[in-house]
């Protein structure tokens, strides 16, 4: 594990932030209800960010890549072969100059070997290299030229492997070519099971590398970064550029050893770290301003630019296993600056706030959602609907004694419910500690819950056949589910609350359920088998009043025959009169039956009345989006 720190610039929070989980959850919830799995709809969330709070993944990849193209722009490949045919013209006009002021033949011979230099640069120096200058100062500068193009020609491989020297002597050369020697018997070593002496390597050669690796994968990875740059740099150039900056490599470095070296370590960090951009090539643009740029820093824009691509992998996470735990920190703050590290860091923190706030867990190698976090969710969708509803404070029934549960809660101002003097008194005498004088504060009062109306057990039927999803009622449907469940967990605990969804069977959900991956790609609505199963829970249930809710955007469709559904369409007699003979059971059972109607077809109001009329209960027409609204509001209105 590896700890970086910073200095505090003011802006971070030492103790971390606050995080709204139940918004959070509120932002996921349409995905996870529409069947996305809690995975799936956690990376979309990431992906479009938190209003508010961060920015997601997708802005910080157009910040990326407009950023990136930037740097292309600003790439001009010819800038550092331009400079440097430029300084070499001036020392052949100083030559030039001095041999025409000389009369030797010896000069004549010399102005002729400059009238035939190659037009390649490669070629041209190798050739003045055997010259013989008879002017010091073009001999001066042809020599730093020289120098120059080594160092920036060694730097452009291996970034800052000669910052440290003044002047590249043979020594110095020496000294370079035996580390890379070094390093590539420590590869050939690894490669063979052995574990090598870094940091005998270290002192021997640390000279090198200022920065000071923690370790040879890490030298490793700076060393095959800046060579995948430079292969970068080749690949983006014409046949032309590529083979004169070749050449010109080749007639700097005249040391064999060195160019095989270095020729080797590349092939093997090639094999080592494949992921690399090696020879990708980039688009050519304008120069950096009006001044030329050497070799080395049109490696290092082309560096930049494979870490940008690296970043971009890791920010997309196309690849098995990924996650925004790999995307380097250090790296977004260093290209896309401070707000952007503070956004990474806040979207990694949802995944691990959601899972400490007990609202998702993972199970079985996937992140679902808990029963906890569908009660969380409920709670929020209940918010909303209570917004929507504006709903005053309830009056209790009229001539109805109020009983109480056995259960205290908070006072909250406003309460007429009875003082729950002990529990009161519990909380402040253990706020205060014992033997201390003992004084009330209003956050030590709790009263006492009263009930003012019987117990209540409702079966929720939800419709989970194909044609909601098509029809965009699925989401809403599941939203009123859990939004009721939390009503009746926190205002009703003495209610039941019993979830079937139905659509070719039914079955009993749990309100986590309904946040479960996929959904049914089946057909038939076989409300027949719904108004069974309700029937079977409410009579096994002792509350006194109980109810069925049922929510269905179609006519009936299947029946039971035996233990198989049989699906019909469009709906036959048989069906519908099963279906019908199974609600009027329900009403003879004293079972109230309340249905919610989310289209208006012909053939759906038409058997929606006649269920009506059969069992006494009740058909509303309810839109998607105010079917929430109605249910809750019908349930607290009927409540009391």
């Amino acid at each position: 594990m590896r700890a970086r720190y910073r200095r505090w610039d003011g802006t971070q929070d030492p103790l971390g932030e606050e995080l709204d989980v139940g918004a959070v959850l509120e932002r996921l919830g349409d995905d996870l209800l529409m069947g996305a799995g809690a995975d799936v709809a956690l990376q979309r969330l990431r992906r479009r960010g938190v209003r508010g709070r961060s920015r997601g993944i997708d802005d910080l990849l157009r910040q990326l890549r407009a950023r990136r193209e930037r740097l292309r722009r600003e790439v001009d490949l010819d800038g550092p072969l331009a400079d440097v045919r430029r300084r070499l013209d001036e020392i052949v006009a100083l030559e030039r100059e001095a041999l025409a002021a000389d009369a030797s033949p010896e000069a004549r011979f010399g102005e002729l070997r400059l009238d035939t230099l190659p037009a390649n640069l490669g070629q041209a120096i190798r050739e003045l290299q055997d010259h013989t200058f008879a002017s010091e100062v073009a001999a001066a500068r042809f020599a730093q030229l020289v120098d120059d193009l080594r160092r920036q020609v060694l730097d452009a491989y291996v970034r800052d492997l000669s910052a440290t020297l003044q002047r590249l002597t043979p020594q110095d050369l020496a000294g370079i070519t035996a580390m890379l020697a070094d390093l590539n018997a420590m590869l050939v070593a690894r490669a063979r099971g052995e574990e090598p002496d870094f940091e005998a390597f270290m002192d021997a050669h640390g000279h090198h590398f200022p920065e000071r690796p923690a370790d040879l994968d890490e030298l490793l990875e700076v060393l095959a970064r800046r060579m995948a740059a430079m292969s970068r740099l080749l690949a983006s150039m014409t046949p032309r550029q590529r083979e004169e900056l070749q050449q010109l490599a080749q007639a700097v470095l005249d040391d064999l050893d060195l160019a095989f070296q270095m020729s080797q370590l590349e092939q093997q960090l090639r094999g080592l770290l494949p992921q690399l951009p090696w020879n990708q090539g980039s688009g050519q643009g304008a120069r950096w301003g009006d001044e030329p740029v050497p070799l080395s820093g049109v490696v290092d824009a082309f560096e930049r630019i494979g870490e940008l691509d690296e970043l971009e992998r890791q920010l997309e996470g196309d690849y098995p296993g990924a996650t925004l735990d790999d995307v380097d920190e250090e790296t977004i703050r260093r290209t896309l600056g401070d707000d952007a590290a503070t956004d990474l860091r806040r979207l990694r923190a949802i995944e691990r706030a959601l899972e400490e706030a007990g609202a998702l867990q993972h199970r079985d190698g996937r992140l679902q959602l808990t029963p906890r976090g569908a009660r969380m969710l409920g709670e929020r969708v209940l918010t909303t609907l209570f917004d929507r509803i504006r709903r005053q404070t309830t009056t209790r029934t009229a001539g109805v004694d109020a009983e109480p549960t056995g259960h205290t809660r908070p006072w909250r101002f406003g309460d007429r419910e009875p003082i729950a003097v002990q529990r009161t008194v519990a909380n402040a005498v253990l706020r205060h500690g014992p033997g201390r004088q003992v004084r009330l504060s209003p956050d030590d009062f709790e009263v006492q819950e009263m009930e003012v109306r019987p117990r209540t057990a409702t079966a929720l039927l939800l419709d989970l056949s194909f044609s909601m999803p098509l029809r965009g009622h699925f989401i809403p449907a599941k939203k009123m589910a859990l939004a009721l469940h939390a009503l009746i967990q926190g205002k009703y605990p003495q209610d039941a609350l019993y979830l079937i969804g139905f659509s070719d069977y039914a079955r009993r959900l749990q309100p986590a359920d309904l946040g479960a991956a996929g959904f049914e790609r089946v057909y038939g609505t076989n409300m027949q088998h719904a108004f069974l199963l309700a029937r079977r829970l409410l009579n096994d249930d002792a509350r006194p009043v109980k109810q069925v809710i049922m929510v269905t955007d179609g006519e009936p469709t299947a029946h039971l025959v035996g233990e198989l559904a049989e699906f019909h369409w469009p709906p036959v007699r048989e069906t519908v009169e099963k279906t019908l003979r199974e609600a009027v059971r329900l009403a003879r059972s004293g079972i109230a039956l309340h249905v919610f109607l989310l289209e208006q077809e012909a053939g759906l109001v038409a058997f929606a009345d006649r269920l009506a009329r059969l069992t006494g209960g009740q058909v509303f027409q309810a839109t998607g989006d105010d079917l929430g609204r109605f249910v809750v509001r019908d349930y607290v209105r009927r409540a009391g």
